[in-house]
């Protein structure tokens, strides 16, 4: 917001003046005293006040502000649309434009990194602090759902192999969405190694279940031999103990992955 200079008597009625020529109230804007009114004796020779006054910058303002100046130094023509809920503190922004490839990056690198600056720019002078989402061309619905694909795929090449998937290194919300998606899985389970900006995600068979898995494969429906409860087949494959432990496998509590990063 551009200053405006006013001129009165005294400071607070140059301040009035503001106010009415904005019409708006004093919560609304920020103001610098230029200079004080004086008088000499008597009154004689009075100098008056001056000051110059401008509307306070919302959290809107200054998210769009700064993009603005961003995309003037790439030479981008970008419309910006933001809505902000102040209940929740979580604003939105959505870029549309032509070449909106390039604000999007490899894997959302630019996008993520263009909201990594805006959120330090609106929550610098905010006393609660702002969540802030930036997007363009529904790219984080997009990648979400690709995320939760490769999370399920993977899973399954876990589950045919019995050794460990590690995924490629994601941020923070990347990788919570592979854990989400798995969380409930009742063969495999997954963790986080390795130091930010390399930590990714792991995918391992959970702890007893490769035999489950192998069984339940086996015999699609339900995981039960076509063959019947009593019956030869599955006393040349299982002994007693065996068949037990599977069972108690497959009736088992599900254990939950934890989101925690």
């Amino acid at each position: 917001m551009e200053w405006r200079e006013f001129t009165a008597k005294t400071v607070n009625e140059a301040l009035t003046n503001a106010l009415i020529e904005f019409e708006t109230t004093s919560d609304k804007v920020e103001y610098e005293i230029i200079e004080r009114e004086s008088s000499k004796l008597l009154g004689l020779l009075n100098k008056p006040a001056k000051i110059r006054v401008r509307l306070k910058m919302t959290y809107e303002d200054i998210a769009v502000d700064f993009l603005n100046k961003v995309f003037d130094a790439m030479n981008m023509n970008v419309n910006i649309e933001v809505s902000y809920d102040d209940v929740e503190r979580y604003m939105i922004i959505e870029l549309t434009g032509d070449e909106m490839g390039i604000l999007i990056g490899k894997r959302g690198i630019t996008l993520d990194s263009l909201q990594y600056l805006i959120s330090l720019v609106v929550n610098r002078n905010s006393d609660n602090y702002i969540k802030v989402k930036l997007d363009t061309e529904n790219y984080r619905e997009r990648r979400r759902e690709t995320l939760e694909n490769l999370a399920r795929n993977l899973a399954q090449k876990v589950k045919r192999i019995h050794k460990p998937v590690y995924l490629e290194p994601m941020n923070p919300y990347e990788r919570r969405v592979i854990h989400s998606t798995l969380q409930k899985d009742r063969y495999v389970e997954t963790h986080s190694e390795g130091e930010e900006p390399y930590r990714k995600v792991v995918i391992t068979m959970k702890a007893g279940a490769e035999n489950g898995y192998e069984r339940r494969s086996r015999y699609p429906r339900g995981g039960r031999s076509p063959y019947g409860r009593n019956n030869n087949y599955r006393k040349q494959h299982y002994n007693n103990d065996s068949y037990r432990r599977e069972e108690a496998e497959e009736s088992g509590e599900e254990n939950s992955n934890s989101l925690s990063e």
